[in-house]
């Protein structure tokens, strides 16, 4: 392509080969994100200031060269896959974090690690809430990208709850700020939260001003078990109707702690083995949680087989090893996982359960399902073998029925991962023709030349091949 070759050597020149790479290790490792679905580009651009950002647009727009941006590649979906080729911007560089004290905000860039801004805003008494279970890793810019929550999203919400102001380019190298480091701001369209889990297709975000919220003084944490996944989600309901907010409120059903005890070599609760669990934790002030513990040790008493409460943070650190070791230890079920982030309204805890466990027979495949009950978010994990067909054809059939079934309770087929490659298939089950429709004018607004992250979301196929099965999907999107 005479165009791209022309594009690429222009952007060396613009910006030194030494942030221009194109030898085949870097082309590698820039070509899949977790997903694993790889897509080779023609070059990743190592930006170094914020306005070598403004520089790669300006020429991609031009050349019409299909660019993807990068953090450190922990998305689930796709969303960082270069299905177009073209240039992957790797934001990995733009890390500083400021913590503004007195007004409770942080100055982050984008490929800032989340963990580092919680640790420096808990360095000043703060706290930044949102916390993906890769936190240590994953840049805020990708966490804004998909709109990411994790386990505390009950209680404080997710990204989009904390993003007071974002800056960044345009697809056309144009610089923008959309509003400022103030707790106010009512001065226009509100373009700030179309960019906030728009997954890169609309814009490149290149810093953040977060709002941060005191410091709990205290947590508390209480693990407990249930005879079967009904009990306990009951359980969980009964907790929420008593007006008790868990800071986290983790379930986890009988397969995922089977896995999780054989990993770790220890039962969750002696003579119980492989009854699912809540982990709850409190967070808060002291006289809050005295408070509310009297309130969950009741709760416990009365729904709970067995419970078990953490006096220190090493024994909350024991109680979490279940949580932490269940999703790798899933493996054994299967050497290939469709690791889906469904999100359930409340009243349908029940019925969504029922449904799994038909889910399961119907397939015959193992489906452990944990995830967080305070917000509804839960992480439905298909295992299968890849190399059996049968199983991979199984498991394509039971992704497109556990779409369908969590749209018709009122839910939605992602709460933190985003739609990447892996979900465009559904997108259209989620939403109707007119909403489509309004979300691609946008895109087609403000990337005319649809240069930014091209191939995810609204792309049609008459048979769509899903990248993680290799099988097809009979997905007619007409």
């Amino acid at each position: 392509m005479a165009s791209l070759a022309a594009a690429t050597t222009a952007l060396k020149r613009r910006l030194g080969s030494r942030l221009v790479l194109t030898d085949e290790a870097a082309l590698h490792e820039a070509s899949f994100d977790s997903a694993k679905i790889p897509y080779r580009p023609a070059a990743v651009v190592k930006v170094r200031r914020e306005s070598d950002v403004g520089a790669v647009l300006e020429l991609a727009n031009k050349y019409r060269v299909p660019v993807t941006t990068r953090g450190r590649g922990t998305t689930l979906t796709g969303a960082a896959t270069p299905v177009r080729g073209g240039w992957v911007v790797d934001m990995l560089a733009l890390d500083t974090v400021a913590i503004d004290g007195e007004a409770g905000m942080a100055h982050a860039q984008s490929g800032a690690k989340v963990a580092d801004i919680q640790r420096a805003a808990l360095d000043q008494g703060w706290f930044y809430p949102p916390d993906p279970s890769s936190k240590e890793y994953c840049t805020i810019g990708g966490n804004i990208a998909c709109n990411a929550g994790g386990m505390h999203g009950g209680k404080y919400g997710v990204t989009r709850d904390f993003v007071i102001a974002l800056r960044g380019f345009l697809p056309t190298g144009e610089a923008v700020q959309w509003g400022t480091a103030t707790k106010k701001f009512s001065a226009g369209f509100n373009l700030r939260d179309l960019w906030i889990g728009s997954e890169g297709m609309l814009g490149i975000i290149t810093g953040a001003v977060l709002k941060l919220i005191p410091a709990p003084a205290e947590r508390w944490t209480l693990l407990t078990s249930f005879r079967d996944e009904t009990a306990a989600l009951r359980a969980a309901l009964a907790l929420f109707r008593a007006r008790v907010q868990p800071a986290i409120c983790e379930f986890l059903d009988r397969e995922s702690v089977l896995c999780a005890e054989r990993a770790t070599g220890k039962s969750v609760f002696p003579g119980q083995s492989g009854r699912p669990v809540l982990l709850l934790e409190l967070a808060g002030s002291k006289s809050e949680l005295r408070e509310q513990r009297a309130v969950l040790l009741a709760w416990a008493k009365e729904h709970a087989t067995a419970s078990r409460v953490a006096r220190t943070r090493d024994e909350a650190e024991e109680l979490w090893a279940v949580r932490r070791k269940c999703s790798g230890a899933m493996f054994e079920l299967g050497d290939s996982k469709l690791n889906e982030d469904i999100v359930v309204p409340m009243k349908n805890y029940v019925a969504f359960a029922k449904f799994l466990a038909r889910l399961k027979r119907d397939s015959g495949l193992h489906i452990p399902t944990f995830g967080h009950l305070a917000d509804g978010n839960l992480h439905v994990n298909i295992m299968y073998h890849r190399a059996d067909p049968k199983e991979r054809r199984a498991a394509e059939k039971a992704v497109q029925h556990l779409m369908e079934t969590v749209v018709s309770f009122g839910g939605a087929i992602s709460g933190e991962h985003g739609i990447g490659l892996a979900k465009t298939p559904f997108l259209r089950i989620q939403h109707s023709p007119a909403q489509v429709k309004a979300m691609r004018a946008v895109k087609d607004a403000l990337d005319p030349r649809g240069i930014l992250n091209p191939g995810k979301m609204f792309d049609v196929f008459r048979v769509w091949k899903h990248p993680r099965l290799a099988v097809k999907l009979p997905w007619d999107h007409k």
